[in-house]
């Protein structure tokens, strides 16, 4: 970053590292984290970018004449799918790269991007019960079994909530959530509110299957990005089993 003193270079990268990793976190490829994060450096006028990203950490190495080399390390620690705020921030990641923006500007832009405010709980729990019944009639549920599935999936969600505020391990959600929506099918049934429990249960599951983490895990390997496609296909098939376990041990009581 010619020009640049080392302070001024650590900033710019301090920013480049902070959209990059709101894009990791909102769900992107890591070739478009480590592609934004080289592009907005080599704008500052970086003569070389070395940068490794895998799901749960960036290190990039910047150089440059004035202060040689700049090194900053992100350790990420969550993901959560949220494609218009990925989308916002690779509007905003252009506009460095094209405008060249102030170090001002960046962090203004980058914290109205980051405090705009996700989908309300309502729609949340509106969404949840409608993939719930639609994948429960698709399975061959009849109406009775759609309504009482997109009931629990309203369920679902109130417990998905609750369990994010005591831990934020995967794994251990899932599992609950999953033990949680097979006994309310069994129960439901039980109690003639329904007609198929299977039915039931199937279109709860849905919601809990990581299939956007299983197509992640190939996009990166058809991307040359090994070690994330394998972590990320390692994760969905855990996370797939975790499920598994959690409808199986419902059945069991």
């Amino acid at each position: 970053m010619p020009g640049l003193t080392r302070q001024e270079a650590e900033r710019y990268l301090y920013y480049a590292m902070e959209i990059g990793e709101a894009m990791l976190l909102c769900g992107a490829e890591v070739g478009r984290v480590e592609d934004s994060i080289r592009r907005i450096c080599i704008a500052y006028g970086a003569r070389r970018v070395d940068v490794f990203t895998i799901t749960s950490s960036i290190v990039t190495t910047v150089y440059g004449e004035e202060f040689l080399s700049c090194t900053q390390t992100r350790r990420v620690s969550s993901m959560k799918n949220d494609l218009s705020r990925l989308n916002a921030l690779n509007c905003l990641s252009r506009e460095i790269c094209e405008k060249k923006l102030s170090a001002e500007e960046i962090a203004s832009r980058l914290e109205a991007i980051q405090s705009t405010p996700g989908y309300p709980f309502p729609v949340q729990a509106a969404l949840y019960a409608v993939v719930s019944a639609a994948f429960c009639i698709f399975f061959g549920g009849s109406w009775e079994d759609m309504l009482v599935s997109a009931a629990i999936g309203v369920c679902l969600k109130f417990v998905e909530s609750f369990l994010q505020k005591g831990s934020s391990n995967p794994l251990l959600i899932a599992l609950l959530c999953a033990a949680t929506g097979g006994l309310l099918s069994n129960l439901a049934v039980s109690a003639g509110f329904g007609n198929s429990s299977d039915s039931i249960s199937i279109g709860n599951i849905m919601l809990l299957i990581p299939g956007m983490a299983f197509t992640n895990s190939i996009r990166d390997i058809f991307s040359k990005d090994m070690i994330t496609g394998l972590v990320r296909f390692v994760e969905a098939v855990v996370l797939a089993i975790a499920v598994a376990l959690g409808f199986t041990f419902a059945n069991f009581l």
